[in-house]
């Protein structure tokens, strides 16, 4: 679909009768890291000596949101994520200019969750305090392994015991952060998974996500596949990784996501819930509804171009209304994702469909012993869990 400036165009009548608008969240994407990783497929870029423009990329991204305000006016922002791309390259003097004209155009909620990615870098962890002082509330450090053969495996540029460090540092700047681990990495043995965990653990994190490491198109390791451990032991790896998060007091409330009581991701968890989401900065994408349909945006991919484009008003590359057809599905591969599934009102409610549109998958994944469901809510079985893209599939136009 033709870009549009005109939110006449986004107003007018259509299939879909929403009867509410969903939660809002703004993704930023700050897209350059010190060195690609081989398992990346997120758009980012190696950073080249003095090569990141960060106040004409600030700039960009200001014009880009000032842009975008008509198609949000008057909605609150309950969450800002900071993503990557590694954000904590970024001065926290940058950060707080690039949150301080946020908040300029945005009404933010009062406890609006302030996420920023940072790797646990010597020179990024020096800085974690200052962008606590810039407004950050959250952080979630990149961490994916404290072993050192896996972490060079994974051409990451920190060692353990920076990564150690890094987070020690986080809690002591921050309530609430997050720990990224993977599993399943070339050459990890089921004890091996088990130390790292309880690294990850001794470390008291409020949040972890603990990611199965898979093997994206376009990228490294696509090319150069690895070998990784056969699929009974990586179940057993997350039988394991269940087990010990629950003995912490964490608990599995999305396939991926453990948390403490009061420390989940709001941000993740509005994506789950099929939330809407202002993209903004290279290669974002967005999901924003109206009244009568929901769209997806993506902005230019490529820094340069993105930043020209941003800064001549125009940073939308492509846009497309969702189908009605494809918005069950696109519903699902969303909320299934959590533990405590959704609620058929939420369903109504975010796709303007009426229950008709899932029932007969419903009543397929219910045979199948996939979700379990009341007059309220659907939720997922363990074997839901176990099987989740069988059972997102389902729901496919």
């Amino acid at each position: 679909m033709a870009v549009s400036t005109d939110i006449q165009a986004y107003m007018r009548p259509g299939t879909l009768q929403l009867p509410a608008l969903p939660p809002l969240s703004l993704y930023v994407h700050l897209p350059w890291c010190l060195k690609k990783c081989p398992y990346c497929d997120f758009n980012s870029h190696e950073m080249q000596p003095a090569a990141m423009p960060e106040q004409r990329y600030l700039d960009a991204l200001v014009a880009d949101l000032e842009a975008s305000l008509p198609l949000i006016w008057g909605r609150e922002v309950h969450s800002i994520f900071l993503g990557g791309g590694t954000p904590s390259l970024f001065s926290p003097d940058g950060i707080g200019r690039l949150l301080s004209d946020i908040r300029a155009r945005l009404k933010l909620v009062p406890d609006c969750e302030i996420t920023l990615e940072a790797n646990p870098g010597t020179f990024e962890k020096e800085r974690f305090k200052a962008f606590r002082q810039a407004g950050v509330t959250r952080l979630s450090v990149g961490v994916q392994s404290f072993n050192d053969a896996h972490l060079k495996a994974l051409g990451r540029v920190h060692n353990s015991g920076q990564a150690i460090a890094a987070v020690e540092e986080a809690a002591t700047a921050f309530e609430t952060f997050n720990i990224d681990l993977m599993y399943a990495l070339p050459g990890q043995t089921l004890a091996q998974l088990e130390t790292d965990v309880t690294q990850a653990l001794a470390l008291m994190p409020s949040h972890l996500s603990i990611y199965h490491l898979t093997i994206e198109p376009n990228t490294f390791f696509a090319k150069f596949p690895p070998v990784i451990p056969p699929e009974d032991t990586a179940y057993a790896m997350l039988d394991r990784i269940t087990e010990m998060t629950t003995g912490a007091g964490l608990e599995r409330y999305e396939v991926s996501a453990y948390a403490r009581a009061g420390h989940r991701c709001w941000h993740n968890f509005n994506y789950w819930q099929f939330g809407d989401y202002l993209g903004i900065g290279a290669g974002a994408h967005g999901k924003i509804s109206f009244p009568h349909r929901v769209m997806r945006q993506i902005r230019y991919r490529e820094p340069k171009l993105y930043m020209d484009n941003a800064l001549a008003g125009k940073a939308i590359a492509q846009e497309e209304e969702v189908a009605r057809g494809d918005l069950p599905f696109e519903y699902m591969l969303n909320a299934l994702r959590l533990r405590e599934g959704f609620l058929l009102q939420d369903f109504r409610d975010r796709t303007g469909l009426p229950l008709s549109a899932i029932e007969a998958p419903l009543k397929e994944a219910e045979a199948k012993g996939l979700v379990t469901r009341d007059f309220a809510r659907v939720r997922p079985t363990e074997k839901g869990f176990d099987f989740l893209s069988d059972l997102q599939e389902l729901f496919l136009a």
